[in-house]
């Protein structure tokens, strides 16, 4: 039998990152979640509190967590490099006391170095993270972006060379954005577009795909532009999304939504993306 994908969403947290969490889940009607345990455009190292976190971790949803945004590994500036080792650091360990299948974070940006270079530092400083995940602890899920500026990772075939200067590491795993790969050039939208990309994807990176964020894109393909549109309402279009469902390398691979709008929005979102897997 065909593993099922679960369909929910990024989740608010306030109330709590459980008490939160699991209302808005049940309320968009979500089957897993993601969360930040952290100021998604800061540094701070927030503590967990031991209650949520238990609450969370006993109570079976599958739980991916985004590291904030201003994570780069590939940054020339030291500051934002040292920052970016004890953010992921940090969120990894939260991850571990929540139970959370994965920690995602943005394959990031040269800026103003070259590649190579970026590259290197890459691997000297995520390569130690990825070796100190502990048994049973969650996966650092790499997520390509949209292709804009000097990002190290857009398209699938970038993966390769990232994926290689981490000497494949087995924690290694891959988080899949729809908008993204259709900004970087992938047209998921064009007949057998999105097989193929998959296609592609299971070829490079055999097994590693660990969570998909679905979002359809206001923006064309290969417009390097990360705007975010509601499921069927974009450019991507729902039969895109319908076409990624029935891929053999999407079976059982979670799917969260990241999608604008409100919890009536992020409902209809995710009870269309039901609806293509079981239709």
């Amino acid at each position: 039998m065909t593993p099922t994908s679960l369909i929910g969403g990024h989740v608010s947290v306030t109330g709590g990152l459980a008490k939160g969490g699991l209302a808005c889940m049940a309320e968009i009607g979500a089957e897993m979640i993601q969360v930040f345990v952290t100021n998604p455009r800061g540094w701070a190292l927030a503590a967990g509190r031991p209650d949520q976190d238990a609450l969370l971790a006993e109570s079976g949803v599958d739980t991916f967590i985004h590291v904030p945004y201003l994570a780069n590994f590939g940054s020339p500036s030291p500051e934002t490099l040292a920052n970016s080792v004890a953010i992921v650091r940090h969120t990894l360990r939260r991850g571990v006391d929540i139970a959370a299948k994965g920690v995602v974070v943005h394959t990031g940006s040269a800026v103003s170095q070259s590649r190579d270079d970026a590259l290197r530092q890459l691997r000297e400083h995520l390569l130690p993270l990825l070796d100190e995940i502990p048994d049973g602890g969650p996966d650092l899920l790499l997520e390509p972006m949209a292709g804009q500026g000097a990002m190290l990772c857009a398209t699938v075939q970038d993966l390769e060379p990232y994926l290689a200067a981490l000497d494949w590491h087995p924690r290694a795993g891959v988080c899949f954005d729809t908008c993204h790969a259709f900004a970087a050039g992938h047209d998921l939208a064009a007949e057998g577009g999105t097989r193929e990309t998959f296609d592609l994807l299971h070829k490079i990176a055999p097994g590693r795909l660990k969570l998909i964020h679905a979002n359809d894109s206001k923006d064309a393909c290969g417009s390097k532009k990360d705007r975010h549109e509601n499921i069927g309402a974009g450019l991507i279009g729902a039969p895109a999304f319908g076409e990624m469902m029935r891929h053999p390398a999407v079976a059982g691979v979670p799917i969260c939504i990241e999608t604008p709008g409100k919890t009536d929005k992020h409902r209809e979102d995710i009870e269309t993306l039901k609806r293509l897997r079981d239709g």
